[in-house]
């Protein structure tokens, strides 16, 4: 079994804080829509329909430099 960490502060007007194991990350948006970025260099967007479980993520990550 593995151990997971993850803790979320909001820091007012549609921001939040994600701090995790591996990385931190923050989001901003408002209900329905959210842009993100973590220090790994990943980014997402999502977008849903508040109130009925339904959302669509895009997620992009940062392309490592081949050896």
């Amino acid at each position: 079994m593995g151990f997971n960490f993850k803790k979320t502060i909001n820091l007012g007007g549609g921001l939040k804080l994600n701090i995790g194991k591996k990385s931190v990350g923050i989001s901003a948006g408002v209900k329905g829509a959210r842009v993100s970025v973590n220090s790994k260099g990943r980014k997402s967007a999502t977008v849903g329909i508040p109130g009925t479980g339904l959302s669509y993520t895009k997620t992009s990550t940062k392309k490592r430099k081949p050896k």
